[in-house]
Formats: structure tokens, sequence, C-alpha cells
């Protein structure tokens, strides 16, 4: 039965590429991959397709690279793939009523977190920022809400004190192709009822915006390490140094204390700068028009005086 069952993914992501594996390796039927159109990126703009498309083709399977999937060429394509079910990671639009009752089965969303926890587009990012021991993701059916549909599977991972938002999204991203299969193929075989989601422990996850990517050195140690980590490996939490922006991409708290933003001199491969409580160590930075280097290369480099401060 399972061989038989139609399934068109959607994703744009590179988060969605391990789920898209997954459903490659197993007895599914991939019948379409659905991504958007390629997008100028770099610093020549260059039309570049997305880490779903460039997968895709390496599987070599069925590809659509679309404007969206609300109407036209993309609506289309999908309704002619006769899918029994829709699998749809990190694809980045809302779908309509129409599309989320066109498969038989419905539409399995992948979410990076423990629903209904940070529902939205950036889960993994909010999870480090506020702390969360735990991580985990979520298989749920697709309604018209923001990620409100019933669950299907849930699985947790521990969130490790050095995951940033790259390394803890891979976790997630390995975690849900797992998962998706195994839902898809609980659901198509009546193994796997969907539950509704829990009224109580509701947060939201929506994109960071360029101010959040500030850091505020007048924070403790422990959130000023949060955020940088939140915002790594990109786009980079930013701080100010002699009136230029200079990324923050890696660092640690630690013990000492002086005024926030304050450098307090360079210790060992860290630069040390003081905060509201304790010492924040900086690692590795990004300095404007530069690459990511030491930050005790930069310090010595840049040779701070006494008294100069970040931010």
């Amino acid at each position: 039965m399972l061989a038989r069952m139609r399934v068109v993914f959607l994703g744009n992501d590179p988060w969605s590429v391990a789920s898209l594996d997954a459903l490659n390796r197993s007895e599914l039927e991939l019948a379409l991959v659905v991504t958007r159109v390629p997008r100028p990126a770099g610093r020549g703009s260059k039309l570049t397709p997305t880490s779903v498309a460039v997968a895709a083709r390496a599987l070599g399977l069925p590809l659509a690279e679309v404007e969206t999937v609300r109407s036209g060429e993309g609506l289309a394509r999908i309704r002619g793939a006769g899918a029994d079910l829709l699998a749809v990671v990190a694809y980045g639009e809302i779908l309509p009523a129409d599309l989320l009752s066109m498969p038989r089965l419905g539409c399995v969303n992948v979410h990076f977190s423990l629903l209904p926890r940070w529902r939205g587009a950036s889960p993994a990012r909010w999870t480090i920022l506020a702390g969360d021991q735990v991580a985990g993701v979520t298989t749920m059916l697709m309604d018209e809400g923001l990620d409100t549909g019933p669950i299907l599977l849930r699985s947790e991972v521990p969130v490790a004190p050095e995951d940033d938002a790259g390394s803890l999204g891979t976790k997630l991203a390995e975690l849900g192709g797992r998962l998706l299969v195994e839902s898809v193929e609980g659901l198509a075989a009546g193994e796997i009822v969907p539950a509704p989601q829990p009224l109580e422990g509701v947060t939201y996850a929506p994109k960071l915006t360029a101010e959040d990517r500030w850091i505020d050195w007048s924070d403790d140690a422990g959130a000023v390490g949060r955020r940088v980590r939140a915002l790594s490996p990109e786009p980079g939490a930013s701080t100010r140094w002699r009136g230029e922006i200079m990324k923050v991409l890696r660092g640690e708290p630690g013990a000492g204390e002086g005024d926030a933003g304050a450098i307090l001199g360079i210790d060992g491969t860290a630069v040390a700068i003081g905060t509201r409580a304790g010492v924040y160590r900086l690692l590795e930075v990004a300095p404007a028009g530069r690459r990511r280097m030491e930050a005790a290369a930069w310090a010595r480099g840049t040779r701070p005086a006494a008294g100069e401060h970040l931010g």
C-alpha cells in the first residue's frame, strides 16, 4: 500500500533536505517536489536555486520551481500530481484551504519545536534565546491556522550549551526526516490518530528582525551568549566598534566583572567583555567589511585603548 502512496513534497530551506532524503529512502512514492523559483543571492546577486531544488535534481526527482502554490502553475502542478498526501517542511507560504483539502490524507507538516511551544517561523532561534533546555520536532496535520493543526508525533532532543541555531537546526532536521516518514506511514495505516494541540503553553517564534540582532551589553553574560548562539552562524549578532558594525559569531560566558561593553583584555584566544553580570568571552568576530576571525587576532590588530567599549 505504501509503495502506491503518492506524496508531493514542499520545501525551500536547507533544513527541508533531510526530510526529502528520508522520504526518498522510504517505500513512499515522491510524485513531485515543489520549491520556489531561484532568487538572487551572494555578492553578484546570481540567481540561486533553493537547497531543495539542488537536492531534488541530484536525486533525479520530478521538480517544480514556482513563485507560489496558491494559484497558477504551482497549484496546477500539485493538482496534476494526484497526491495522496502533501509533506510540507519549511516551505514558508501559507497554504489555502482548497490546497489543504486536496489530498485524501491531508497535509503533514514538520515543525521544529514541541508544539504548542514556539509556533511560527523561527522556532530554533527562539528556543535558544529563551534558554530552553529541551527542543524537539512535531509533525501535525495542517489547518488554516499558524501551526495550530492536530499533532501526529513529537520527539525531544536536549539543547547542548554550545548549540547555536545552525547545530540545533541540523539536529532537528535529521530528527524531522525520521519523524515525517513514521508519521506518513502511521497515518496511512490508520495507526496514528491526530490529537488536538493543548490550549496551554502556546508561545510564538516570529522571524527575528534586524533590531533583534543587536547585543545589549547591559544584559547578563548568559543572555548575551544566548543571543549570539541564536543568530549564529548567520546572520550573526551585531555590536558597534568605533562607529562600525561588527558581528559576534561565537563566544561564551565567563567569570569576572567589568563595565557593560567594556573591553577588559585578551584572555588566551578570547577577548573578555564586561556585561551587567559576568564577563562574555568573544571567540570569533567579523569586523565591518572583513571575514570572520579569532577575536584575539582582531583585538591585537585594533589595539583597543583602556576604557573603550563595544556597543
